[in-house]
This record gives C-alpha cells, structure tokens and sequence, in this order.
C-alpha cells in the first residue's frame, strides 16, 4: 500500500505524521501545485492524501491504482465526486476538528474590533502614553458587548459554539439559516433582512455554495447598521472583497475580521490592502482552524478514515 501526502506542509511540520507508516509506505511532499504536478506525484499511488489542490479527471487520470482520496479538511469542492463515483475511488474528509479554535478566533477578532485594540496597544507603543500627564487615556470610544446582538450565519457546529461563547459575554443571539434546513431551537431564527439590520456583531459560518457566494454584497452591506463589525471565518467567496471594501471605506459599516479571502494568499490587487487602520479591518492568513490541537486531531481524524476504509466499514467520514 503506497500512500501519497500532496500537501504534507498544510497541517504544519510540527505535527507528526508518522501514524500513517502503519499502513503501508508513506511518500510525502511539501506542498503540490496544479494538477500536473500532482498528476505526476500520483501515478503510482494507492491512497492520496491532500489538502486544496484539485482532484479531478485531469490530475486522476492516470493514477490506476488510486483507491482512496483522504483531505486534511472539511471542505471537499475540490473533489470531483462523479469522476471519483465513475472511477469507484472512495472520498473522506474530516469534520468538526477545529470548532474550539474556529469559535474562539471568532470572538477574539469581534472583541478585538469592537474594543479598538489596535489602536491602544500603538498608543502605549509610540510614546504617547507615557508623555500625557494622566493615568488614563480612552480617546477612541468603546462599548459592552453585553446588550449587543450577535447575528450568526451558519448555525452549524461552529456557529452554536460561538452563539454559546457570544451568550457568556451577555449578547443577544439570533441567527439566519442559509439552506433554510436548520433544525436549531436554541435560538431565534430571523430571515436575511432581519439578521443583517439588527446584528451588532454579524459572524459568517456557512458553507460556500451556489446559495451563499456573495451573500454579502453592495446591498447586503447597505441594510447592515454603521457601527456593525462582520466576521468571515467561512469562506472567502461568501463576501464579496469590492464591496466589502467600498462600505468600509465610504463607512457604511464601522469595521471587519477576515480569515477567509476570494484568493488566497491575498492578491497584490486585492483593494483590502489598502486599509491599513488595524480598528477598521483586521485579516488574518487563514490560521483560525489551525491551533496545535486542531492539525493533530485533524491528522488522526485522517487515519481514522484510512483505517475504516481499509477495514471495509463505514465508521469515517466519507462523501462518495
């Protein structure tokens, strides 16, 4: 058996993969880039391992001997399921590794926005605290988040546990179910219009699809209130970057926390680049999800499907 990891760098050098060598050979590469490459790397192949590059007729083709396609992630857009179904190559992904760290850097860009903390911690920084002449400075208005009402898109297992943390900080909670499917009762289910002109904090944990690409746009942005804050820790495309950008700068809304972008990394030409104020938009480099214990309990949910596979049960998490 000859496993093949395409994209052994995404889930970081720090975690071991050694777990893997108990079934059979092990090759590994950093990262893989287009499907040539990863056409190449595959030839010979019996189960592959990857992350985002795509797994289609193209890169599949002449990889005869490929078995299984296991990701280092939940989202699998970028498996060709019919390829695979025609094929009868089997497909795993992994779900609900990284809820804790997804939450938590969902309330940290939020509180970090809404407290200004950028802007605080360049004051003490620069010089300028220690040159006035009293004990305290709070010159950039803040409020509680206490009262406040957080929206939430999304009510998945991310989006209940950040209505549970968003809860302990006293905030209202409603949400907005984006297939329209949630079965959810613990919290009140409002309509789009609703949730986008009443949230004061409006967090984006949907998956990406046809429903949900742009959801946020022009006119989305324009019924939101001017002192909301939007998190988009889902996916980059359920935003759209040129309109997000116009309502910040034209202040349409008061700011925004991204760790999702269209593309990653982030384009030269993206025009979020050029707001540099840390108060008004904070972006990080799609780490959310990547916390120590989420890489290594995504790496073990990985053998746990191998392992299913191999044994010929049902216990993974397969999506053909």
């Amino acid at each position: 058996m000859k496993i093949v990891i395409l994209e052994r760098n995404s889930i970081g050098l720090d975690v071991s993969t050694d777990v893997f060598r108990e079934f059979g050979e092990v090759v590994e590469y950093p990262n893989t880039v287009g499907v040539e490459q990863a056409a190449e790397r595959m030839k010979d192949a019996d189960i592959v391992i990857a992350n985002k590059v795509k797994m289609n007729r193209d890169s599949l083709k002449d990889a005869k001997n490929v078995k299984l396609i296991c990701l280092f992630a939940t989202g699998y857009d970028n498996i060709d399921l019919e390829y695979c179904k025609e094929r009868g190559i089997r497909a795993a992904n992994v779900t609900n590794y990284c809820c804790p760290a997804v939450a938590q850097h969902t309330l940290l860009l939020g509180m970090m926005l809404a407290e200004k903390i950028a802007y605080y911690d360049d004051y003490v920084k620069s010089g300028a605290y220690q040159a006035q002449d009293r004990f305290s400075h709070f010159d950039r208005p803040f409020h509680d988040l206490e009262g406040k009402t957080w929206g939430i898109i999304g009510m998945g297992n991310i989006g209940k546990r950040v209505a549970r943390m968003a809860t302990g900080m006293g905030c209202k909670v409603i949400f907005f179910s984006a297939s329209g499917k949630s079965t959810c009762t613990d919290y009140p289910q409002v309509d789009f219009d609703t949730i986008l002109a009443e949230s004061d904090f409006l967090s984006l944990h949907c998956p990406l699809s046809e429903r949900t690409r742009y959801l946020i746009n022009k006119e989305a942005l324009g019924k939101m209130k001017s002192t909301a804050i939007l998190i988009n820790v889902a996916r980059g495309p359920v935003v759209n970057t040129q309109d997000l950008y116009d309502a910040l700068a034209e202040g349409r809304i008061a700011a925004a926390g991204l760790d999702v972008l269209e593309e990653e990394p982030i384009a030269a030409d993206n025009p979020l680049n050029q707001i540099k104020d840390s108060t008004k938009l904070i972006i990080t480099p799609h780490m959310s999800w990547a916390s120590v214990e989420s890489r290594n309990n995504v790496r073990d949910k990985v053998a746990t499907n191998i392992r299913a596979f191999l044994n010929g049960t049902e216990d993974g998490t397969f999506v053909c």
